[in-house]
C-alpha cells in the first residue's frame, strides 16, 4: 500500500480523473453556470453567506443541494447573476446597481477589516487570485483561494465593485467535442465607472484603473458592479486543471520537511529497537539458564513480577472504552487515508472527505466494541454491558457536546458556518441508529470467543512495588514518551492546520500514509521500551502507562496549537479563539486516542512475547 499511496503522491493529480468527477463539454456561445460561496476569513473562521453583503443578485435565489460534508463545513453554495457563455468575451459589463445604505456601508468595513474573501465556482472549480512572487530575478506566480471583498490604504475603504474573470479551455477534437474548462482565476479592482443609460434598462460602461480612480466607500451612496470575461485557450488538461490551487502549499517545501522528519524519527526508532532487542535477549538467555536455589532467590527484574504482570488495571471499564474509541479512530483514518491516496477523496468531491470520515467511524464500530469486549473479557470484568456502553458514547459524546456547544456559539453570529438543527438530529440518528449498535454488535462477538490466553497464572496477592526513582515516576515517562510520536507528525500537522485554520487546499494523502506507518512503528517502540524498563523496575501496573506513554503525544499536538494559534493565526474574537481551541482539542484527543491505543495493544503481546519465552515455575 505505501507504493500505491507514494505513486499517488507523485502523481497526485492523475488520481483526480476519476468517475463521479467525469468532465463537461461546453460548445461555443453554451451558458457557463457560475456560482457563488461563502464569505469566508482566516482572522475570524467564521463564513457568512455571500449575499449577506449587498451584492448583486438573480431575480431567483437557488441553494445547490449539499452533501453533509458540505453543511458541516460551512459552505453555502448558490446561483449568481453572472452571465459567461463560452468563448465569448465581455468588457465592462454591467451587472446592477446598488444604493447603500450607513448599515451596507458599515458592513463591508466590517468585512474589510477581518479580510474576508470572496469564493466563486465555475465547472467546480474555485475562483483563484493569481500573484507575482519576486526573488530577485526570478519571478514565481502564486495562486490564493478567492478574492478580498475590498481594501483598507490610508485609512479609506475601497470595495472590489469590478472583476476580471479569466477562465482557460482545453480543446481536443480526438478526445471530444467542444471545450472543457481548466482554469478559473479572478483579478478583482476598484473602480469608478462612468455608466450611461441607453434605455430599455439596458446601461453600458466604460470603466478606468488607477489609484486615482478607485471607488471611496464614504465618497459614494451608490455602487455599480461590472466584470470582463476573458477566455485563453491552454494546453493544460482536465486531468490537471488542479495544479495550480495544489501549488498553493510549497510541495518542495513540504518533501524536504517531511523527508527530514521521517528520517528522524527512523533512526530514533531503530535505535531504540537495537537496544531493546539486544538487553531483552540478554535477560531472556540469562533467566533461562538459573539452576540453583540460591541464583533463584536473587531472582531481580521482569521476571519477578511474572505473577502480576497481567493483572487487571484500576478503571478498567475507561480503559478498555479508550483502547475502543482507539482502534475505532484508527480503522477510520487509514481507511480514509487509502481512499485519499487513490484519489477518491480529491478537493473536487466537496466536504466527500469530511462525510467519508464520519460514515467509516460510524461503521467502525463493530472493530472497536470488538476490541474492547476482548480486554474486558481477558480481566473476567463483571459489567461488560457497562464497558461498552462507555466504547460507545465515550468519545462521540464528548465531541457531540463541544460541536453542540461551539454550533450555539457560532449561531448567535449569524454565521454560515452554524449547522441546522435537522443536520444535528441526523447526526444523533447516525449515532445511536447505527454507531452505537455496531459497537454493541463487535463487543457480542468479542465476547463470544474464547478468551485471551496469557502465558502466566495471576497470583492472588499483589506483590508489593518497591520504591521506584524520581525518573520512573508515571507523569516524567509518559511526557517523556510522547515527544517521539509527536516528533513524528509535526512536519505533517502544520500542513493540515494550515488547510484547516488558512483555507488552504491538502492533497498530500501519499505522505499522510507515509506518516502514519511512521507513527504507528514508533508509538508501539516508545510504549514496549518504556514499559520494558518499568518491568525490570519490578514495577508491574503497566496497562495505564503503556497507554499513556505513546498517548500524551496528544498533549503535545494541543500545545502545538496554543502555539500556531499565537505565531501563526491572527484571531482575536472571542468565539474565533473558543471555536479553535474547541476543535483543536478534539483534534489532541483523536490523537490521544489513537496513539495510546497503538502502544498500548503492542505493548501486550510484547508482554505475552517475552514472559512466554521464560521458563516459570
Amino acid at each position: 500500500m505505501s507504493w500505491l499511496a507514494l505513486a499517488a503522491c507523485l502523481l497526485p493529480t492523475a488520481a483526480f480523473y476519476l468517475p463521479g468527477v467525469a468532465p463537461r463539454e461546453y460548445r461555443t456561445g453554451a451558458p457557463v453556470d457560475m456560482k457563488v460561496n461563502t464569505l469566508t476569513s482566516v482572522k475570524t473562521q467564521l463564513p457568512y453567506d455571500y449575499y449577506s453583503l449587498p451584492y448583486c443578485r438573480p431575480e431567483s435565489v437557488k441553494q445547490r443541494v449539499e452533501n453533509l460534508g458540505e453543511i458541516l463545513a460551512g459552505d453555502d453554495i448558490e446561483n449568481s447573476p453572472y452571465e459567461i457563455k463560452m468563448r465569448v468575451n465581455e468588457s465592462c459589463r454591467v451587472l446592477c446597481r446598488k444604493n447603500l445604505s450607513k448599515d451596507d456601508k458599515e458592513l463591508f468595513r466590517r468585512r474589510i477589516d477581518r479580510d474576508y474573501n470572496v469564493n466563486w465556482i465555475v465547472d467546480n472549480l474555485p475562483a483563484a487570485t493569481k500573484y507575482v512572487r519576486t526573488d530577485g530575478e526570478h519571478q514565481e506566480f502564486i495562486y490564493m483561494n478567492g478574492f478580498p471583498v475590498g481594501l483598507l490604504q490610508q485609512g479609506k475603504y475601497f470595495v472590489h465593485n469590478h472583476v476580471r474573470i479569466t477562465l482557460s479551455y482545453h480543446s481536443n477534437p480526438d478526445d471530444y467535442v467542444g471545450y472543457r474548462i481548466v482554469g478559473f482565476e479572478v483579478e478583482p479592482r476598484s473602480i469608478t465607472q462612468s455608466v450611461r443609460d441607453e434605455g430599455q434598462g439596458i446601461f453600458t460602461a466604460a470603466c478606468f484603473g488607477g489609484d486615482n480612480e478607485k471607488y471611496d466607500l464614504d465618497d459614494h451612496d451608490e455602487m455599480w458592479f461590472t466584470y470582463d470575461v476573458v477566455w485563453l485557450e491552454s494546453s493544460i488538461r482536465w486531468a490537471s486543471r488542479w495544479d495550480n490551487y495544489l501549488k498553493m502549499e510549497g510541495g518542495e517545501i513540504h518533501w524536504l520537511s517531511i523527508l527530514n522528519s521521517a528520517m528522524i524519527v527512523l533512526f530514533l526508532s531503530g535505535l531504540v529497537a537495537l537496544i531493546l532487542l539486544r538487553t531483552l535477549h540478554r535477560d531472556i538467555v540469562k533467566y533461562n539458564e538459573l539452576a540453583t536455589t540460591e541464583e533463584i532467590a536473587e531472582e531481580t527484574g521482569w521476571k519477578l513480577v511474572h505473577g502480576d504482570v497481567f493483572r487487571k488495571p484500576p478503571f478498567s471499564k475507561l480503559l478498555v472504552a479508550c483502547v475502543g474509541c482507539g482502534v475505532q479512530l484508527l480503522l477510520m483514518g487509514v481507511v480514509t487515508l487509502i481512499f485519499g491516496a487513490l484519489g477518491f477523496l480529491s478537493p473536487a468531491h466537496r466536504g466527500g472527505l469530511l462525510q467519508s470520515s464520519l460514515l467509516l467511524f460510524t461503521f467502525m464500530g463493530v472493530p472497536g466494541g470488538f476490541a474492547s469486549a476482548r480486554f474486558y473479557k481477558l480481566w473476567e470484568g463483571p459489567d461488560w454491558k457497562l464497558a461498552t456502553l462507555m466504547t460507545a458514547l465515550l468519545f462521540p459524546g464528548g465531541c457531540f457536546g463541544i460541536f453542540f456547544f461551539l454550533n450555539l456559539l457560532i449561531w448567535g453570529q449569524a454565521s454560515a458556518g452554524s449547522v441546522p438543527f435537522a443536520t444535528m438530529f441526523a447526526l444523533l440518528v447516525l449515532w445511536f441508529g447505527i454507531s452505537v449498535p455496531l459497537v454493541f454488535l463487535g463487543a457480542y462477538m468479542g465476547y463470544r470467543k474464547p478468551a485471551l490466553e496469557v502465558p502466566v497464572r495471576t497470583n492472588g496477592m499483589p506483590r508489593e512495588i518497591p520504591l521506584q526513582p524520581w525518573y520512573m515516576r508515571p507523569v516524567f515517562t509518559s511526557m517523556m514518551g510522547g515527544i517521539l510520536p509527536f516528533g513524528a507528525v509535526f512536519t505533517e500537522l502544520f500542513f493540515i492546520m494550515s488547510s484547516i485554520w488558512q483555507h488552504q487546499i491538502y492533497y498530500m494523502f501519499g505522505f499522510l500514509v507515509l506518516v502514519l506507518i511512521i507513527l504507528v512503528i514508533t508509538c508501539a517502540e516508545i510504549s514496549i521500551a518504556l514499559t520494558y524498563f518499568q518491568l525490570t523496575s519490578e514495577d508491574y501496573h503497566w496497562w495505564w502507562r503503556s497507554f499513556l506513554s505513546s498517548g500524551s503525544s496528544g498533549v503535545y499536538v494541543l500545545l502545538y496549537a496554543w502555539l500556531y494559534f499565537s505565531t501563526k493565526l491572527q484571531i482575536e474574537k472571542a468565539v474565533s479563539v473558543l471555536l479553535y481551541f474547541g476543535y483543536m482539542f478534539i483534534m489532541s484527543t483523536v490523537f490521544f486516542l489513537v496513539t495510546g491505543s497503538i502502544g498500548m495493544v503492542a505493548t501486550f503481546f510484547f508482554c505475552k512475547a517475552i514472559y512466554g519465552s521464560i521458563k516459570v515455575d
